[in-house]
């Protein structure tokens, strides 16, 4: 667990920016706030390899009326291209998802794209299912969202 503003979360998330440039034309401009990521409300996440930061997630609250109660979004996974296929974003999205029920959240809510099917892969492969779009991209045809339910903590 780290601050939102790291540097080694700053890395990763500008290096997720121009990511999301080379596939969608333009950042993601959905509004960030660095609070919105510090314990117990929400988690920023950086995974390294070597001493190298390779890997990013995080998780909020977002309180936004088209989702329920209860719910946790995640925010910002990324791996970086010298680390993918290590299984990094698989075991970031299980602390993610272990951290979000252990503060509480009964599900867990993202929004991805059509632009990256890795990422839509593995979220259908850990059990999550489209939801109706919600947040800063509603109105993207691009955008797709999914959920899954998160069993409660146990021991």
């Amino acid at each position: 667990m780290v601050p939102f503003d790291d540097p080694d979360a700053v890395k990763l998330r500008d290096e997720v920016q121009q990511e999301y440039v080379v596939r969608y034309g333009e950042p993601d401009e959905t509004p960030l706030h660095p609070g919105e990521f510090d314990p117990p409300h929400g988690l920023f996440l950086v995974g390294y390899l070597d001493g190298d930061p390779v890997a990013t997630g995080a998780w909020r609250r977002p309180g936004l009326a088209e989702l329920r109660p209860g719910d946790i979004e995640l925010k910002r996974m990324y791996v970086a291209e010298r680390a993918r296929g290590r299984r990094f974003a698989r075991a970031l999205l299980a602390e993610l998802e272990r951290t979000a029920a252990l503060a509480g959240g009964r599900r867990v809510v993202l929004e991805s794209g059509v632009e990256q099917p890795e990422a839509l892969g593995l979220y259908r492969s850990c059990g999550y299912t489209g939801i109706p779009n919600y947040g800063h991209y509603r109105e993207d045809p691009r955008s797709v969202c999914l959920a899954k339910e998160l069993a409660p903590p146990t021991g």
